[in-house]
């Protein structure tokens, strides 16, 4: 059988290709369970310093597999959701919270889940053909894979409402206009060679800062400034050990270019 997940490994980036283009890579359980055991793998891996998440074929990713939910709803399943406490939630929390950056290559419809996986990533990039659905209440959901978090820290919480409650796709240009991508390109062809090209930017960075980055990031949107001082503290505490701080203050110093290793 095909495998569900493409895990591909270039320099320091690692690109997670969902790999059901039949199917316009639905999350199914097998695609659902490797994707959330990769991500664990990667968050540790000293070698993986950046992650591009894409999808095979015409689709990034439409969310859910209906068919596979369906057959769950009629065999009378007293728990027939139970997928977003076993997989969704897990993998939303380690895709959210990764301590590398994230680089979304969002080409075609990215729906539901598939929506939410893309917006958990740090950037998005898109071409003419990308569109977001937020399709949840079209089959009477609620929103899951961290969408209630994410959408409003994106776009506002008025468009947040907007979009969950009409249901209605998004285009590119709007999309990119509201905040949904970080980058246009012109050619839906583009999308991948610039995903990769952001990533290998990242990766060649100060990759524990930039996880240290995200972390306080997370708590000052949400905490208190006394939150915030408290997680930025950590954070600097974290930065201020590594040998990447150390070398690049001595590059300044001597004017010239750092070299980030990572550590």
């Amino acid at each position: 059988m095909t495998e569900p997940l493409l895990v591909d490994r270039a320099g320091a980036v690692v690109t997670l290709t969902l790999h059901r283009p039949g199917a316009l890579n639905a999350l199914d359980v097998a695609l659902k369970e490797a994707l959330l055991e990769t991500l664990t793998e990667l968050d540790t891996d000293p070698g993986c310093r950046a992650v591009v998440l894409a999808g095979a074929g015409r689709a990034f990713c439409v969310g859910q597999d209906l068919r596979e939910h369906a057959e769950i709803l009629e065999s009378g399943d007293r728990e027939p959701l139970a997928t977003v406490r076993d997989h969704y939630n897990p993998i939303a929390a380690r895709l959210g919270g990764l301590s590398k950056p994230v680089v979304a290559a969002v080409r075609g419809i990215a729906a539901g889940a598939g929506a939410s996986l893309a917006m958990l990533a740090d950037f998005r990039v898109g071409g003419p053909g990308t569109s977001f659905l937020m399709a949840f209440a079209n089959i009477g959901l609620a929103a899951d894979t961290g969408a209630s978090w994410s959408l409003p820290r994106l776009v506002g919480y008025p468009k947040a409402v907007e979009l969950m409650l009409l249901a209605e796709p998004v285009p590119a240009a709007e999309a990119h206009r509201i905040g949904l991508l970080n980058q246009l390109r012109d050619d839906d062809e583009q999308i991948l060679p610039a995903a990769h090209e952001l990533a290998e930017r990242l990766a060649a960075g100060a990759t524990v800062a930039y996880g240290a980055i995200k972390r306080s990031l997370a708590v000052g949107a949400s905490g208190t400034l006394a939150d915030a001082l408290a997680a930025e503290l950590l954070a600097q505490d974290t930065c201020g050990g590594t040998v990447d701080h150390r070398q690049a203050t001595a590059a300044f110093v001597a004017k010239r270019r750092p070299v980030f290793e990572g550590r």
